[in-house]
């Protein structure tokens, strides 16, 4: 019989530290990238990256691997994550925030949706670990990113 209480708990995490949990940071990408404007959102203060650059640099794993997920090709390189389109407006700043929630919702469904016999499988080719390992490396490098975030938008409100 399949099971899916591991993989249940990670998608647990994942949507909690996207969309609405509070209990590690006690905040969230959504809280935090909700609450600035484009122009607050590409503010560099001194060599800091952006709010808008990390949000870019999270949803670009995100997209990256569910695209892994349906071809089985991993295709992104850590060299482009950073690679953030110019936000002009407000119109790019809300794209942005809607591809970043909308995959995040995604990524925490087909995590939901996976045994937890998946989770020891090899991540697409062997080098790179198993499901588990680059499920548990989303949710660390999230929560990394989410406390600058959290910080830049301190330091915003100053």
């Amino acid at each position: 019989m399949q099971t899916n209480q591991h993989t249940t708990a990670m998608a647990s995490r994942l949507q909690e530290v996207f969309l609405d949990g509070t209990w590690i940071a006690n905040t969230n990408y959504k809280d935090q990238i909700q609450k600035v404007n484009w122009e607050q959102a590409i503010q560099k203060i001194e060599n800091l990256n952006s709010i808008a650059a990390l949000t870019y640099h999270i949803n670009y794993y995100l997209a990256g691997l569910l695209d892994a997920f349906d071809s089985g090709e991993l295709k992104i390189s850590d060299k482009y994550s950073f690679d953030l389109p110019p936000v002009n407006d407000a119109a790019d700043w809300d794209l942005l925030v809607f591809k970043f929630l909308s995959n995040a919702e995604q990524f925490c469904k087909c995590i939901a949706m996976m045994t937890d016999d998946m989770l020891q499988k090899p991540f697409i080719d062997e080098k790179y670990g198993t499901y588990q390992r680059n499920i548990e490396g989303v949710i660390e490098h999230s929560y990394y990113h989410l406390g600058q975030i959290t910080l830049i938008n301190k330091l915003l409100q100053k």
